[in-house]
């Protein structure tokens, strides 16, 4: 029985404990929200980002990110983010981001992944794929509504 409820008590903990922090919210202005796991919350301020996170900002809203890998990533006014996939090793610095803008802006500062290697960071839209060359560049995608 101990064991059983033990099991149970691990299942329920593994998933929270699993969850790698990749980022976090360094500035948010005005709308701003993180959708996680189906669940929507405020990113304010010292907010943790996952992967798999999306961040939407609203008519008012903007966000600036800083990932574990120093690239910084500043979302503008009707922006949705979509943080797909990031994987870093803080010794060697290689690692693979990939991000989807689905609309909105996006200006972006790359860090110690994308001077890694030039083909671990790449930035989708709906109608490219952008593979990180250099270190900043900014992207709109769709008209931001």
């Amino acid at each position: 029985m101990l064991r059983a409820m033990l099991a149970v008590l691990v299942a329920l903990i593994a998933p929270l404990t699993c969850a790698a922090e990749i980022g976090q919210v360094k500035i948010s202005k005005g709308t701003v929200t993180i959708e996680r796991a189906g669940q929507s919350m405020p990113a304010s301020v010292g907010t943790r980002l996952q992967t798999a996170d999306v961040v939407t900002t609203g008519n008012d809203g903007s966000v600036g990110i800083t990932m574990t890998d120093d690239s910084l990533l500043s979302a503008g006014p009707n922006s949705v983010l979509a943080l797909d996939r990031y994987d870093f090793d803080d010794v060697t610095s290689a690692g693979r981001f990939d991000t989807s803008l689905r609309k909105g802006t996006l200006a972006v500062v790359s860090g110690r992944l994308a001077k890694q290697s030039r083909d671990a960071m790449t930035v989708r839209t709906p109608s490219a794929v952008l593979g990180v060359r250099g270190t900043e560049f900014v992207v709109s995608a769709g008209n931001g509504r």
